[in-house]
């Protein structure tokens, strides 16, 4: 027999799926959108191989995840096979089945064991830019609004050890002008998707046409901008527009930058900017902890990755053997 209270009165019923939205609406912020998307783009992607070989994506078994790293060994690297099979087991425990993509699965974890092995599992970034190809790039930039939207991007971008994002995302009341030049507040990056929000001083440069500070308030100056957006699109006309550059808008702007140099646009992007003041701060003298201090990242092993290659030289034994 039913008692009253069994019976979930209609206004508890109503709060139940409001709350019921809302944790929905949580557990998808729980995840970046660019998260978000890439794991919904690497599902596609297993669902279609699987179609495609008349195989089942769900449930699937470990014999198909490991045909399916295989197949994509040559073509992609190992972080990016891990990233799959994090999807693929994340797909399995939402629909309440166990995953056949984790590395406790024998026939799976000795697959991408092998895979490492034999393909290696070190990845080519971007080459990192120095000082002296900064300023060869603000010379070569053109005398217009265009070009000092550009110089006050790629010198904020490259004193701030900025990503991409971070940079499209910075608007005029993020950042504030004091006596030794600029504090950059972030409110939300890769490493802070919470939105505890980080601060990046920006001081003022030894040279007036390559100083970030004077190169961004030069902007601002001549956009006649206030507020919203730091920088924007400029139209084949011209014409400044109300929207924020995109994150790939960055990137294409320092390769135009770097192609205007004679470098060759395709070893070089967005993340040029952020490993190049890892690399010549610290060629430069500033310790690891500094310029994790200044660029946010979280990981010693990921700063020392920037910069292994350019220290070589540097204290090498083999040059103080007098010969």
């Amino acid at each position: 027999m039913e008692t009253d209270s069994d019976v979930v009165p209609a206004s508890g019923a109503a709060e139940l799926i409001r709350l019921a939205g809302e944790t929905r609406q949580f557990l998808a912020a729980a995840k970046a959108a660019g998260t978000r998307r890439a794991y919904r783009a690497d599902w596609d992607h297993f669902d279609a191989w699987c179609r495609h070989h008349s195989l089942d994506a769900l449930p699937a078994t470990p014999e198909t995840v490991a045909l399916y790293i295989t197949a994509l060994a040559a073509s992609h690297k190992p972080a990016t096979l891990r990233r799959r099979l994090t999807v693929i087991g994340l797909a399995h425990q939402a629909a309440g089945r166990p995953s056949p993509a984790s590395m406790q699965q024998t026939l799976v974890g000795e697959t991408l064991k092998g895979i490492r092995r034999t393909l290696g599992t070190a990845q080519t970034g971007k080459r990192p830019f120095f000082t002296e190809q900064v300023r060869a790039m603000i010379g070569a930039l053109p005398e217009n609004l265009q070009g000092l939207r550009d110089r006050a991007l790629l010198l904020i971008g490259f004193a701030g050890g900025f990503r991409r994002s971070e940079l499209a995302g910075l608007a005029v009341d993020d950042i504030a002008n004091e006596k030794d030049g600029l504090v950059a507040t972030l409110r939300r990056s890769k490493t802070d998707q919470e939105g505890r929000g980080r601060k990046v001083a920006i001081p003022y440069g030894s040279h007036p046409e390559t100083c970030p500070v004077r190169a961004y308030r030069d902007w601002l100056e001549a956009a006649g901008l206030e507020q919203g957006p730091v920088f924007r699109e400029i139209d084949r006309h011209g014409r400044l527009q109300g929207k924020p550059l995109h994150k790939d808008s960055v990137g294409l702007i320092v390769k135009r930058a770097a192609a205007r140099i004679g470098l060759d646009a395709a070893e070089y992007a967005g993340h040029s900017l952020r490993a190049g003041l890892a690399t010549q701060a610290y060629l430069n003298g500033a310790n690891e902890l500094a310029i994790m201090q200044q660029t946010g990242h979280r990981s010693l092993a990921t700063v020392r990755k920037y910069i292994r290659e350019q220290s070589l030289f540097r204290d090498n034994p083999a040059g103080k053997l007098g010969l």
